[in-house]
Order: structure tokens, then C-alpha cells, then sequence
């Protein structure tokens, strides 16, 4: 089923705008989409400048009608993803003093029920709901029902004592949480606001089970301070830290031995943890270590230490140190625990009463290693296929020996072990089944590597059905994202089985801009190196063609957010590669968002990018790759552009103009659409199936321009 190339686009209108910055100009043909008041947009969507909603609008007919033909296609996909889903499937409930949390889905539930039980395993459910001694906490159905619109859940947190129930939750798609408490058992008509609304989701109690503590964003949609009130106080609460520096951000989570609510300033290079004693909650912030430029850190507090996980002192994949908890905490009295091992990322830690874990990947390929701390051994726990993705879990306890890890493979639905850190003893504990039915042996998951224009050896997972050969003449989807480090994971998706089914190629490729290969990994692939996350992009496309996985002109590109940046720059580069491009909410209109310091995300992302206000050479960086301004007459395949309203992350207009601007320059045929969503943000529908709605769009859309 081909797209109906009938309809006539839009035509956006051009109000030429010119910008001088550090010495270059350049003209701007749609920069009136951005609407002037976008921070009140934000909140409002009805505020929205009538031509900018009409555009929108007009822009959304066109796609929808172009995607008409589609529209069975895309509805049997959903059905398909939907049928994978258990329709009453609940998650295994996590121990807590004397309870077991959990969450779990009645049939057509979109967001569930959060529930408890009590810690006896033998009163959680089974398959037949007999046993289960279940106490509903929360209805998150009910709660979005009432909500009658647009509802994102943030957080769900009990407090210590186990008798309130605190949560979080958006109703615009801004990102801009409103706080509510109950009593933990009571029903949700008692659920009451406690007067926050502009609050990021997550939530941390202190010990008294009395004061929560939450991160406020501004109005420029920045988290820049950390509050905190008793429930039951008036007014806006009491600040804790205020990060007065607009290129850092704050979070506020509470440390493993549960001892400290932690306040961590950051950027994307850059980390520095603030301490507040948790059973005092309203006692001022200690400083661990002052930030430093360029050096991160975490703490996890075990057996009097404090064990610091950094990258300190050229430690690039990270090293772990410690000091005494109760003596000086500055660098100079941190000593050496696990060395720098050059290659071996170190992602994270986690501190037990007896035990540390950390989770470590090497050449693309995770691992956990366990540091028994009672006779200062260790162990690594590791598994035996060609790509796969791991998931330790840390729980709710710190005086424990039982933690849990996921498993699975692109072939492989996850399963859930129960790992015993005294005695290694693993138990499978939840398989994730696929109602509709699911054999992995009928497919095939292979790790290979590309080579970069520049020698470097790229990896790449690839997932396909058994019998299709590497002959050319296979569709092929290419996922990529490459951006501040983050690492696809090779872990199992029900959804891509829709396009692996129809003789689909599945091709992940790790390139520079994560850290697949270590933090080294990452460097290579930002600031003035981040053209070889792009390079490395379209050398693996070019691989694969050349292998015979697929051709030019049956290969998709499909990235989301820094991935949108990621095809749009590969679309600039190698058009005639692809059959056409996914971007979805795509960071395309780079050089003008990091111009913008107003911007929520623009100043702590100059680390990763540039700061392309005061930096000549930022800018001409970013200015070479930008995949709005290197847009030129070309014949570009087809696009499938998406955005959301209330995006705080990367703003409607983005992806707006850069279509406007690829069909100004277009000398194809080819479709060039944009779908926004008018009362959503950055992460689209929420719900486990309204989010399964859009992906199906897409896959349809890559069926249908390979077919």
C-alpha cells in the first residue's frame, strides 16, 4: 500500500527574518511559527496565535489524508501490538517493611492500579487471583478518567511509615506536575492537591513521613530549585537549594542506606551532590564535593564508607573510590577501591548493607558485578548471546541480600530473576509471555560491526525472521540516537515483531554520541566530533547495504528527540540512501534553539553541543551539520515528522519549519508530513496502548514507502 501523493500540501508562508550572530548572518524564512508566547503555550495550548494553530492544522489534514490509504495497515499494526500485551498483567510486587508493592493492569487498562500486599509471597496473586490479599493504593484509570483530556502519572511514592500515598501528575503534556496526597488505603475521592503545580514528577519523603520534598521548575521550564513542605503546611513550601547558574539542572532523589535526601546540580559533564540529613528535613544542605568542571560523581553509603563513583583525575570510564562516611568528604581524602579500567564503563552503583553492585558494560555488552563486602570478594554475572540488554533493579530495601535483575535479547522476552548477592543463587522470578504467541527460535539476533569512514569499528544489532538471507532485497528500519551518552539497548520489543513479521531487517546502530564502547565512546560523538555520530550513522547504512541486509531505497531511518537530530543530519547527508525518515519530535533546528538562552534545555545543553552565543567555533560546528540549515535542492524521500504542542524538550516549531523548509527545497515527489499532536508534549499519548497508536503510525509509514 502506497501513500496517496494526490494531495496537495500546505504552503507555509515566508517571513523572512535575518539573524547577525559572531560575525555570520543568515536568513530565516519561518521563524514566525514560534510563537512569542510559547512559555504560556505551554500551559495554555488555547493561547496558541490563530496562524500558527491554523498552519498546524492544515499541516495535520494534509498528513492525515496522504496517510489515508495506510490507515487499515496502521490499524491491523496496533491490533497486532495490542494482541502481545497481557491484558491483565501485573508486575512481581517489591518487599518494603511489611508490605510488597506493586502495580498491575486490569483488561483495557491504559494506566492500572497501584497495589500492596502483605509481604508473604504466598498472599500475592497467581495466575488465578486466588491468594492475592490486595490493597488498591491508587486507580490511575480512575484518575485519568477524571482527568478528561491529556494525563501523564509522574511519580507514586509511600511514605516511610507506610500510611500516605503521595503522587504526581500532568494534565497538559508540559511536564509541569501538580502534587496530590491521600491516606495510603483510602479511595481517590480523598486525594487532595497540597498546592504545588509547577513541580517536576519525582517525589522523595522524609523519614518523619511528614515532609515531602520536590524539584520546582521556572518559568522557563528549568528544574532550578529544590522544595520541601509538610503536607499539611500552606503556602508553596520551603526551599532547600536554588541552583542559581541556568546551565545546570536539579534533582532530588534519597541516598541507598536511605540516611540523606541528595540534592545533585548538574549538567551533562559536570555533578555536584548536596546532603540533607533525612530524618532532619528542614536542616541545611551539606556540600560533598564541589563541582569541578567536567568531573560527575555519585555517593552510596555501605559499611561506614562512602563510596564515590567517578570519573575524577582522567578516570574516563569511570572509577570507584571511598572515604570515611563521618570524616572528610573533599576529593583529596578520597581513596581508590575499583581502578580506572580503560574500556569498562562503570554505569552505576548500588550500596547494600553488605554488599555494593555495579552495573559495568564492555564493547556494547552490559554485565553486573557483585562486591561482596563481608570477605571483599566478587563475581560478575554474565550472559551468553551475541546482544542482549540487562536491568538491575535495586528495590526498596537496604538491609538485604536479594536484588533483581531483567534479562532479554531482541529474540528473548525479558525475564525477571531473583539473584541471592550472598550466595549467587539466581531464581526466575516473571517471563514476560506474548498472548499472541511468540517462538524465539523462529528469529535471529546478530552483533556485527561497520566500519567508519575513519576506521572506527561500529557495532550493530540486527533482528530478523529465520530465512531471510543478507541477498538486497530486504526492507530494513535503521534505529539510531547517539546523543549525551544514552545506549540502546538490544532488549526485546513486542512491537518490532509487527515489522520483523513482514520481512523487516531490525538494525540498531551504536555509534559515537552514546557509550556502547565506553565514555571515550560518547566524547567522540559531541561538540566539535559530533559529525561522526552522523558519519557513523550513514557508514553503517552504507554497511549494511553493502552487505546485502538491505539496499538503497528499502532502508528507514528512525530516531526520536536527539535522533530526530540524528536522521535529519543523515537525510542532508545521503538522501538517496533512504526510502524514507521517522522523526519524532526530531531536535532539527539546532543552531537556532542553542542561540536561544531562554529556551528551558538551551544553557545546560551548551556542554554537549556548544554554546554557539559566544563561540565561533560552536557555531560553525553546529552551522555544518543543523539539519534545518543545511537543507538544500534535493530530491528527499519521504518524512514523517512528529511533534507535540506542549513539548518542553524539543519545542512544536522545530520540526514545523524544518519540513516547511525540506518542502521549499524539494525537487521530488515524495511526501514530506508533520503530525502534531495538539494536546500532548515530548513523550506523545500516554497510556500503554494510546502510546502503542503512534508507533504503529510509524511502523505503517516504513511499510508502506519500502513495499
Amino acid at each position: 500500500m502506497k501513500l496517496d501523493t494526490a494531495p496537495t500540501p500546505p504552503q507555509t508562508p515566508r517571513q523572512p527574518k535575518t539573524i547577525e550572530q559572531l560575525g555570520h548572518t543568515r536568513t530565516d524564512n519561518y521563524a514566525w511559527l514560534k510563537a512569542e508566547n510559547w512559555q504560556a503555550v505551554m500551559s495554555d495550548p488555547s493561547v496558541l496565535p490563530a496562524p500558527i494553530r491554523d498552519h498546524l492544522t492544515a499541516e495535520n489534514a494534509y498528513t492525515k489524508a496522504v496517510l489515508a490509504p495506510i490507515e487499515a495497515l496502521k490499524d491491523q499494526i496496533f491490533q497486532e501490538m495490542k494482541a502481545r500485551h497481557e491484558p491483565r498483567e501485573e508486575d512481581v510486587p517489591t518487599p518494603h517493611g511489611n508490605y510488597a508493592y506493586g502495580h498491575r493492569y486490569r483488561e483495557g487498562d491504559q494506566h492500572g492500579l497501584y497495589v500492596r500486599y502483605p509481604r508473604d509471597p504466598a498472599t500475592w496473586p497467581q495466575s488465578d487471583d486466588s491468594c492475592a490479599q490486595e490493597t488498591v493504593l491508587l486507580d490511575a484509570d480512575k484518575l485519568a478518567g477524571e482527568a478528561k483530556g491529556f494525563f501523564n502519572l509522574g511519580d507514586v511514592e509511600t511514605s516511610p511509615d507506610h500510611t500516605w500515598l503521595a503522587f504526581t501528575v500532568d494534565r497538559k503534556g508540559s511536564e509541569r506536575f501538580e502534587i496530590f496526597i491521600k491516606p495510603a488505603t483510602a479511595p481517590l475521592s480523598e486525594a487532595r492537591s497540597i498546592g504545588i503545580t509547577n513541580a517536576k514528577p519525582g517525589l522523595v519523603w522524609a523519614q518523619d513521613s511528614q515532609t515531602l520534598f520536590w524539584v520546582e521548575v521556572d518559568e522557563n521550564q528549568r528544574p532550578f530549585e529544590v522544595r520541601f513542605k509538610a503536607f499539611d503546611d500552606s503556602g508553596d513550601g520551603h526551599v532547600a537549594y536554588r541552583e542559581s547558574d541556568p546551565g545546570f539542572f536539579v534533582s532530588v532523589s534519597e541516598s541507598d542506606c536511605l540516611k540523606y535526601i541528595e540534592v545533585s546540580a548538574h549538567n551533562h559533564t559536570t555533578s555536584e551532590i548536596w546532603r540533607i540529613d533525612a530524618h532532619a528535613p528542614s536542616s541545611d544542605p551539606v556540600c560533598f564535593a564541589k563541582r569541578e568542571a567536567g568531573v560527575e560523581y555519585s555517593l552510596h553509603d555501605q559499611g561506614g564508607y562512602t563510596y564515590i563513583l567517578t570519573n575524577r583525575d582522567g578516570a574516563v570510564d569511570f572509577e570507584i573510590r571511598r572515604c570515611k562516611a563521618k570524616g572528610e568528604t573533599t576529593p583529596e581524602h578520597w581513596e581508590s577501591f575499583v581502578p580506572h579500567r580503560p574500556g569498562v564503563l562503570i554505569l552505576g552503583l548500588t550500596a547494600f548493607e553488605d554488599y555494593l553492585t555495579s552495573l559495568e558494560r564492555e564493547n556494547a555488552l552490559p554485565r553486573i558485578r557483585v562486591y561482596d563486602q563481608r570477605d571483599s570478594s566478587q563475581r560478575t554475572v554474565e550472559m551468553s548471546e551475541q546482544a542482549y540488554a540487562i536491568g538491575l533493579r535495586d528495590g526498596l530495601e537496604y538491609a538485604t541480600d536479594q536484588v533483581r535483575f531483567s534479562y532479554s535479547s531482541p529474540t528473548t522476552p525479558s525475564t525477571l530473576y531473583g539473584y541471592n548477592l550472598g550466595n549467587a543463587e539466581r531464581s526466575e522470578l516473571k517471563r514476560q509471555s506474548v498472548p499472541s504467541g511468540h517462538t524465539p527460535e523462529d528469529y535471529q539476533t546478530r552483533r556485527i560491526t561497520i566500519n567508519s569512514r575513519d576506521g572506527e569499528e561500529i557495532p550493530v544489532t540486527l533482528l530478523y525472521k529465520n530465512g531471510v538471507e543478507p541477498n538486497g532485497a530486504n526492507p530494513c528500519l535503521l534505529y539510531g540516537y547517539g546523543s549525551y551518552g544514552i545506549t540502546i539497548p538490544a532488549g526485546f520489543r513486542t512491537s518490532l515483531l509487527s515489522l520483523v513479521d513482514r520481512g523487516f531487517v531490525y538494525a540498531i546502530a551504536h555509534i559515537r554520541g552514546s557509550m556502547a564502547k565506553g565514555y571515550g565512546w560518547y566524547l567522540d560523538g559531541k561538540l566539535d566530533k559530533k559529525a561522526n555520530t552522523f558519519n557513523d550513522f550513514v557508514d553503517v547504512a552504507n554497511g549494511l547495504c553493502e552487505a546485502g541486509w538491505t539496499a538503497p531505497g528499502k532502508l528507514v531511518a528512525h530516531g526520536g528527540s536527539a535522533g530526530g537530530l540524528l536522521v535529519g543530519a543523515a537525510l542532508n547527508q545521503a538522501p538517496e540512501l533512504f526510502a524514507g525518515i521517522i522523526a519524532a519530535v526530531p531536535f532539527v533546528d539546532a543552531l537556532n534553539t542553542m542561540s536561544d538562552a531562554t529556551l528551558p534545555l538551551t544553557p545546560p545543553e551548551w556542554p554537549e553541543w556548544g554554546n554557539p552565543l559566544e563561540d565561533k567555533d560552536a557555531y560553525s560546528s553546529i552551522a555544518s551539520w543543523s539539519p534545518y540549515d543545511n537543507i538544500t535542492p534535493r530530491a528527499y524521500p519521504s518524512v514523517l515528522a512528529t511533534a507535540g504542542l506542549t513539548d518542553p524538550r524539543v519545542t512544536y516549531w522545530e520540526p514545523a519549519k524544518w519540513i516547511a523548509k525540506l518542502r521549499e527545497h524539494q525537487t521530488g515527489n515524495a511526501p514530506l508530513l508533520l503530525k502534531t499532536n495538539m494536546e500532548a508534549g515530548h513523550q506523545g499519548e500516554s497510556g500503554r496502548y494510546d502510546s502503542l497508536k503512534e508507533l504503529a503510525l510509524e511502523y505503517a509509514f516504513a511499510v508502506s514507502v519500502t513495499a
